[in-house]
């Protein structure tokens, strides 16, 4: 049985789910919300893209990690290494370290998760992991690929690397020894969840199921909301106003329900609602 864990960080907020007329959205291009002091969630402004993902920045005391870059390449639009360059800066003044480094890798390699790469491909003391397969399991040392897990040291704070493929090859799934956070990417979010490879998008969940078994996991946040608050109501894609907006975290009895949902498809190509997702499966 997966053991329950306590939730120390705060995800009591309210996204920002665009505006009825976009050109008029009030709202900054990105929302940003502190999980708890070194760990900060991001999300871009549907009014910006209709993908409105989420971004994560964690924090270690020698580097720090940031998952995703966003739909947007252009910064008057969507300034994302700006606002990364603010929170960093911010983090060292308590916490100063020369030479400070900052990781951008990916959760997988699709437009709306890697369209800000270039903002730091300039930046100093900065890696940005290619999304390809080859980049992936060469820069976190997975040889063994899907098998196997690769562990990155920020300082004082440990992230799991696990590989995610199904919904992309190169998917990975990320897990923060310091917070219990697993971030799924776009292999699990309240949404539309995309599965391109069946057999290799089950042996992942299982993978995670038996993680999550082993490992303390406080809460499972992915990269997207597109469902409303009412279970097997969903947003079409597209939408770039989002009202009724259930919160992004889910806990691993969903990553569970998942599992059992992948059951009942048995194999079946085409879309399968269910309450927290809808699962469309390729043929």
């Amino acid at each position: 049985m997966i053991r329950p864990t306590d939730v120390s960080g705060d995800l009591n907020v309210r996204w920002h789910a665009g505006w009825p007329s976009p050109k008029h959205d009030p709202a900054p291009e990105i929302q940003q919300h502190s999980y708890d002091e070194s760990t900060l969630i991001l999300r871009q402004n549907m009014s910006v893209h209709f993908e409105a993902p989420f971004v994560f920045l964690l924090l270690g005391a020698e580097r720090a990690l940031l998952l995703d870059t966003g739909a947007t390449a252009e910064p008057r639009y969507f300034p994302l290494r700006a606002t990364v360059d603010a929170a960093i800066d911010q983090w060292l003044a308590p916490h100063p370290c020369p030479g400070y480094e900052l990781v951008v890798a990916h959760t997988h390699g699709h437009g709306d998760h890697i369209a800000g790469d270039g903002q730091f491909t300039d930046r100093p003391d900065t890696v940005v992991v290619g999304p390809g397969l080859e980049a992936v399991t060469a820069f976190f040392g997975l040889p063994d690929w899907p098998l196997g897990g690769a562990a990155l040291d920020l300082g004082g704070r440990t992230v799991d690397v696990l590989p995610g493929p199904g919904h992309e090859p190169a998917a990975a799934v990320f897990h923060d020894r310091r917070t219990g956070l697993l971030f799924t990417g776009d292999t699990l979010y309240p949404g539309h969840l995309y599965v391109r490879d069946l057999a290799a998008y089950t042996a992942t969940v299982d993978r995670l199921l038996a993680f999550c078994e082993r490992h303390p996991v406080t809460r499972l946040l992915g990269c997207h909301i597109e469902m409303t608050t009412t279970p097997g109501e969903d947003y079409s894609r597209g939408t770039t106003h989002q009202p009724d907006e259930p919160p992004l975290q889910m806990d691993t009895g969903e990553l569970r329900a998942l599992r059992e949902a992948l059951a009942r498809i048995d194999g079946r190509p085409g879309s399968h609602s269910f309450d927290r997702f809808v699962v469309h499966v390729s043929g």
